[in-house]
């Protein structure tokens, strides 16, 4: 099956609908600059630090004259646009679907399990914060279209860099190897921090970090620094060390300890994509045609809008739900769920789940291989875990019917996948109920050690919102060092919420400081096919959109083999 690229049924209503929003958008735009001129971001802050004290309020003064009385000039096109826009919500598909035909049917298949009966799958998930400009402002991120064309362009150039495997022959004289470290040469530093040799290539295909960044601007330009620092640097901050190999971990890694790493970039050749926050239409338009070239197949403007249920008052949707999935795989069916539960500011949003099914390819039997992907965005205020844990009820069961729905005989399912922001920790006292949910009985956590407890090396992905543009996090290097340093990020990442009325001890004697994570990457073994068999191989904590996003991306990368039996079966 193959969806409709338009969420309407006819030309015809898509047209009625266009002019709609195109009578909406321009006093929708207004009032976002009347608000947006009054709220400044710490940096524009310190920007303006220079001019002269009487500036800034003239500026706002005109500006928010200006922006208001053009607001009230339009206003009464926006009614009519609303009166013909409103009523085409109960026949529209809550998402759009763009296509990329593929020059070759490779670009969207992957051969492995066709070939060897196993393969490898990356997913990345991004809290982009990418709303209306004055609301992005209250979250201390301003210029949401500028920001939308950087993120695509960064994501862009991470996915397309060259892939070459890199091993070190003598692992005892760099200090350990990793998945993580076969990003990059790893190289032996002479007593003046020099470089003394590089690893040879073992003829597996691996990763490099050459990338064009010489045509970028310096808000993008990767320094030196660009060479990923592994996930334990203990050697941060060292003055007179510029030798990559100071910046490497020492710390030999434990014998069950999963593979990780906290990168500068996303990482090459991702499969899946899900984004949240993506808001704004014209934002998510830039990301799409941005990532187009490289992901096919792009579901947005995920959510519905106006009266929900339709013709019925019980909730208004002034946005879609913000998620927004790009796939180098065929999308063959798609639903999506609104959560009926959200309050406050949070039921302004179409907050739900995007459940996906996707094409791989082919087996050695020349059955479809196909896989899961389902993203979500949940309830936001603290101290609500009662309205979360409702909705990740709802999550589990739409995820069931939907699979139930689409299941065919003559497929093999090879990865179940649930991504999103959660909106909750796995250490904060406040989200004890959230963190004991079923969900996790049925989803594994890589970065879980139990219900409250994370394992010793996971980072939190809450950025705190005032210090957005400090020294330390506002480029992908300075980010990732203050990632790998205990002591430093704790100034810069989230702290747990406490429990009301209960002073908060954290961290607990002896155990790291966390922050909150609550950015997350699941994977189910137990609804897959029987002849797969499941190994994690790394999961990234990405440092790339320092300066863009209050979140820190995270990645999962999945090896998946048949069974020994397979062709016996």
């Amino acid at each position: 099956m193959v969806l409709r690229a338009s969420p309407f049924p006819s030309g015809f209503v898509a047209g009625l609908h266009a002019i709609g929003w195109a009578l909406i958008v321009p006093c929708f735009w207004y009032l976002d600059r009347v608000i947006a001129v009054c709220k400044s971001t710490t940096k524009e802050k310190r920007e303006r630090q220079e001019e002269e004290c009487y500036l800034h309020p003239l500026k706002v003064l005109c500006g928010s004259i200006f922006f208001f009385l053009f607001f009230l000039l339009t206003a009464p096109f926006a009614f009519l646009g609303f009166l013909l826009w409103a009523p085409l919500q109960a026949c529209r598909r809550p998402f759009s679907y763009h296509r990329v035909e593929p020059t070759s049917a490779e670009r969207e298949t992957n051969r492995g399990f066709e070939q060897t009966g196993k393969a490898s799958f990356t997913f990345a998930s991004a809290n982009l914060c990418l709303l209306p400009d004055s609301l992005a402002r209250f979250n201390n991120l301003g210029h949401t279209q500028r920001r939308a064309y950087e993120i695509g362009k960064r994501i862009a150039e991470s996915v397309v860099r060259p892939n070459v495997i890199i091993t070190v022959e003598s692992p005892s004289s760099c200090g350990p190897v990793s998945p993580s470290d076969s990003i990059i040469p790893r190289a032996c530093s002479d007593t003046d921090g020099g470089l003394e040799g590089q690893s040879q290539p073992t003829g597996e295909p691996t990763e490099s970090s050459v990338s064009s960044d010489d045509a970028e601007e310096p808000l993008t330009e990767p320094s030196s620094s660009q060479l990923n620092y592994n996930e334990n640097s203990n050697k941060q901050g060292q003055p007179g060390r510029k030798s990559p190999a100071a910046l490497f971990s020492q710390r030999t890694r434990q014998q069950d300890e999963e593979p990780w790493e906290v990168s500068p970039f996303f990482p090459a050749n991702i499969d899946i994509l899900c984004l949240e926050e993506v808001f704004d239409k014209r934002a998510a338009m830039k990301l799409t045609n941005t990532l187009k070239p490289l992901f096919g197949h792009i579901l947005h403007d995920v959510g519905v809008y106006a009266c929900q249920p339709p013709c019925r008052c019980s909730a208004f949707k002034f946005f879609n739900s913000g998620l927004f999935m790009a796939s180098r795989f065929p999308v063959l069916e798609a639903q999506y769920h609104w959560f009926p539960n959200s309050r406050g500011e949070d039921a302004l949003a179409a907050k739900g789940l995007l459940a996906t099914k996707v094409l791989i390819g082919q087996n050695q039997k020349q059955k479809k291989v196909v896989g899961y992907f389902n993203c979500t965005h949940l309830h936001a205020p603290e101290g609500e875990g009662k309205i979360r844990c409702d909705q990740l009820d709802m999550v589990t069961r739409w995820i069931g019917e939907f699979q139930a729905a689409h299941k065919q005989p003559d497929e093999e399912v090879v990865f179940d996948v649930l991504c999103g922001d959660f909106n909750f920790d796995n250490c904060s006292p406040d989200d004890v109920l959230e963190q004991n949910h079923s969900l996790f009985e049925e989803y594994r956590d890589p970065c879980r050690a139990e219900a409250g407890k994370e394992k010793p090396w996971v980072i939190g992905t809450l950025l705190e919102q005032p210090s957005l543009y400090e020294e330390d996090v506002n480029s992908p290097e300075t980010l990732q060092r203050t990632l790998v340093s205990e002591e430093t990020r704790k100034q810069y990442i989230s702290p747990p919420v406490p429990k009301q009325g209960v002073p908060l001890v954290y961290p607990e004697p002896g155990q790291p400081w966390i922050g909150r994570r609550i950015d997350y990457i699941l994977y189910r073994e137990t609804s897959i096919s029987k002849l797969c068999r499941t190994e994690l191989e790394e999961v990234t904590f990405i440092s790339q959109l320092a300066g863009l996003t209050d979140h820190i991306p995270v990645g999962l990368k999945l090896k998946v083999s048949m069974n020994a039996d397979y062709e016996d079966e």
